[in-house]
């Protein structure tokens, strides 16, 4: 599964109908002929369906959240199935900026997995990184490892199941600065270790994928090409302008 790179798309609660359907329209021409790797685009839900007509296969349509339940009386929540309905493949799960404005945890993000490893062709993105005490104080191994095992602990894996691990260091997020290139590749090094451990190597290198996402942009971008456990990357701010976001995929892929 590594070989593939994939950049993915957020754009959050940035853009309104229109704007949304005018920028996957220029993403679209953008990225006409562009080979080698995965695009994806997470817009906001009431634009989900009519920018996967837009963007048709090429590019792949993400959401930015779901809940953990197939339905019942859980009022403005969206499940796991209703987007792949509407025509997603991926799905961000445990985003930093929701873990802190809405509260969601771990346990949450757990159940959320493994609902959405329940839907075929639904391929969870799951969101870990730590705050800036955290790294502060040298506790960022742990946290991440922490994050990890409460989100993925006795979840279970099909052969054909995929998952996404983002890295986003939360301090990094809409800082304008991306972090070192280094202590990306240690922090994703961290992430394999862990993951080797609670589902063994040959499954992490087959069914898992993990990338960076924090203040990235077509200049930074590239001194994290080459890293060795850089599987793609989450791309905010820098998504937002069709241009931009073609010369940072093109620098990744």
């Amino acid at each position: 599964m590594r070989e593939e790179k994939i950049i993915i798309a957020n754009w959050k609660m940035k853009l309104g109908l229109k704007e949304t359907l005018d920028l996957a329209k220029e993403v679209k021409a953008k990225f006409k002929d562009f080979k080698g790797g995965e695009i994806a685009v997470c817009p906001n839900f009431i634009s989900l369906l009519e920018a996967k007509k837009i963007l048709g296969s090429a590019i792949k349509v993400g959401a930015q959240n779901v809940f953990w339940e197939g339905n019942g009386a859980y009022t403005g929540e969206i499940s796991p199935s209703l987007l792949a309905e509407a025509g997603c493949e991926y799905v961000i799960i445990g985003h930093s900026e929701r873990r802190k404005f809405l509260m969601v945890n771990y346990e949450m993000i757990h159940r959320t997995i493994k609902a959405v490893l329940k839907v075929d062709n639904l391929i969870p993105i799951v969101c870990i990184g730590e705050n800036w005490d955290e790294r502060k104080t040298d506790r960022r191994d742990f946290v991440l490892f922490d994050q990890l095992q409460q989100a993925l602990g006795g979840v279970d894996i099909g052969p054909d199941q995929q998952i996404i691990i983002a890295y986003e260091p939360i301090w990094a997020i809409g800082s304008g600065t991306a972090i070192e290139p280094s202590e990306a590749e240690y922090a994703h090094k961290i992430v394999r270790l862990t993951l080797n451990d609670m589902f063994g190597m040959s499954v992490v290198n087959k069914n898992f994928k993990i990338i960076y996402g924090g203040s990235i942009n077509s200049k930074n971008v590239k001194k994290f090409v080459g890293l060795e456990n850089l599987d793609g990357m989450l791309v905010g701010g820098a998504s937002l302008d069709a241009d931009e976001f073609y010369k940072l995929a093109k620098a990744i892929i």
